[in-house]
């Protein structure tokens, strides 16, 4: 395997130079592109390199399936608390929500706790349960004591779905800062993401991924920490002397817009208040919904509580990785405000006249990372520039491993052969899979490229919220839950959330580009219609189900409460 990795890291490293190269050529023409910053690509090159470092040491302990999946189980609490917070601290977090709050103030902060108030669900109910029931992917734990082919089928097309809303986000953040950062083109950023992402992946499985997770998050912290201290020193460590600056740019932004005295002024003070993003109670409630439950149906989330030992350390895994996650949320907000009113007052930066960023709707994702250069100059810029990168990198890398690991682990080894595959075959399932989504990733980061990362991965929140956790919840939590109830809610609550999203205004109008006012579904989000649907389903097609399997899956269900609430047997089923 180790052969296998010098060549493709040479080859990796090779494009990386290449790329410099042509960004400095593209330099020296009239493009409107970026010059090239050699801090930032230095310190991006490093980043790669150690990284390819630590997938080679992890292909040599990757051996089997257990290994690739949950870094055969050796991961502690502390370390996997910290590796969950990497994964989620996606850029969507970083860039998207820093972009939200710049353009929308006060309401960007529904993107911030509504991605943390998911994490009490996952404490109080699911971490303890998941560790206990499961072994590879979260199918394992919902089919515990259903019939496998079935429950797995749509397990892994539910897993299969939010990997692909995730991984769009993901990559348009990845291809907007290679493009700022290298002055590639853009697609060509986005395929250079990922060749990268595919190796982790490809060699290292969970123990790599795991690491760069844990680096990538160290990095983010402490580069946020600086960030948010730096913005708060220039207003004298006053958010009330920065709130009120920021009510005053936006205020001067809608004057040169054209607005009169009045209605610049109150332009200036929305952003101190909800309204300006969401328009509607019904949308409010739905697109919180799909953030708060959505968490809970998260598969790259979910398959981190089978890296560690035993349920003791995957409750710590929680209690870290929300502490982590609540901080960070708290800084991006401060980062966010303080894009309004150093980046957008920047004449170099924005287009003072329009509030926005010099470039158009793409470099909209870059909020913070300029930030970064107003509060630290080239060094800190080159520095969150990768750090912001290896974010992208390593949440992807989850992604693809959780939507591999469904392919191979919940459909090839579970449902063409029985349970019967052997390690090998398994894994080489696994990585075929993981080229296809590399692929499919590259091509939907193209097609997407205008879209705000922290609102596209909002809509992966919501399928999740529709499919996944229903099926979770249920089937976990409720003796009467049957497959027949399973499947049908959950593919319900699938495909009409999948439907409902494709003809809302976000993906009808913003992305397909047909007239406003013409998507057939009103609101944003779909989760308050979807994840009903799924619920009221599953409780009316269990009830209704009085076939043979049905009684004996209901009798079967104390032994799955007794397993999951004690672990007794968890550690003979689980592979470790």
């Amino acid at each position: 395997m180790n052969s296998l990795t010098k060549p493709i890291a040479a080859t990796l490293l090779g494009l990386a130079c290449a790329g410099a190269a042509v960004a400095a050529g593209a330099d020296l023409g009239t493009t409107a592109k970026q010059a090239t910053n050699w801090t930032a690509i230095s310190m991006f090159a490093v980043f790669v390199v150690g990284t390819l470092w630590i997938t080679k040491w992890a292909a040599a302990r990757t051996r089997s399936a257990a290994d690739f999946y949950t870094a055969g189980g050796g991961i502690t609490g502390f370390q996997n608390g910290l590796a969950i917070a990497g994964d989620y601290m996606s850029a969507a977090s970083f860039l998207g929500i820093s972009a939200a709050v710049m353009a929308s103030g006060f309401d960007g902060l529904i993107y911030s706790i509504g991605f943390l108030v998911g994490w009490p669900i996952i404490t109080f109910l699911m971490a303890e349960r998941l560790r206990n029931l499961g072994k590879f992917t979260f199918a394992d734990v919902a089919g515990y004591r259903f019939k496998a082919g079935p429950i797995r089928a749509f397990a892994a097309s539910g897993t299969l779905v939010v990997v692909a809303f995730y991984l769009i986000a993901q990559m348009v953040g990845a291809g907007s800062l290679i493009k700022l950062l290298f002055g590639l083109d853009y697609w060509v950023a986005v395929v250079l993401v990922g060749a990268l992402m595919m190796v982790y992946v490809l060699f290292g499985g969970m123990t790599a991924t795991t690491w760069v997770q844990i680096i990538k998050a160290v990095l983010l912290l402490s580069g946020v920490t600086f960030m948010a201290v730096m913005v708060l020193a220039q207003y004298g460590f006053s958010p009330e002397a920065l709130f009120a600056k920021a009510v005053s740019v936006k205020t001067d932004i809608a004057t040169h817009g054209g607005k009169t005295a009045e209605e610049a002024g109150k332009a200036g003070l929305s952003i101190m208040g909800p309204g300006g993003f969401i328009k509607d109670p019904i949308s409010a409630i739905s697109f919180g919904m799909a953030l708060m439950f959505g968490t809970a149906g998260l598969p790259h989330i979910l398959m981190r509580f089978f890296t560690v030992p035993d349920a003791k350390e995957a409750r710590k895994s929680v209690l870290w990785a929300t502490t982590w996650i609540g901080y960070f949320y708290v800084l991006i907000f401060i980062i966010g405000f303080g894009a309004i009113t150093l980046v957008l007052t920047n004449p170099d930066m924005a287009d003072t006249t329009k509030g926005v960023i010099s470039g158009g709707a793409g470099t909209a994702n870059m909020a913070a990372v300029l930030v970064a250069k107003t509060v630290g100059g080239n060094v800190f810029y080159g520095f969150i520039s990768a750090v912001a990168f290896a974010t992208i990198l390593a949440v992807v890398a989850g992604l693809t491993l959780s939507g591999a690991s469904a392919v191979s682990h919940d459909i090839y080894a579970t449902l063409i052969k029985h349970g019967k595959a052997d390690s090998a075959s398994e894994l080489k399932v696994s990585r075929i899979t993981t080229l296809a989504l590399g692929v499919v990733a590259v091509v939907l980061g193209i097609a997407f490229e205008k879209q705000n990362i922290a609102f596209m991965v909002s809509l992966a929140f919501a399928v999740a919220a529709s499919a996944n956790f229903p099926v979770l919840f249920m089937s976990v939590l409720w003796k009467d839950c049957t497959t027949k109830g399973a499947v049908v809610g959950g593919f319900l609550g699938l495909i009409s959330s999948v439907g409902l999203t494709v003809v809302s205004p976000s993906v009808w109008e913003a992305t397909l580009g047909n007239p406003k006012g013409s998507a057939l579904f009103p609101y944003q989000s779909p989760a308050l219609f979807s994840m009903t649907l799924a619920f009221v389903t599953i409780w009316l097609v269990s009830v209704l189900d009085r076939s043979q399997q049905a009684r004996k899956e209901r009798d079967a269900f104390a032994a799955q409460q007794v397993r999951s609430e004690t672990g007794l047997g968890a550690a003979g089923a689980s592979g470790h």
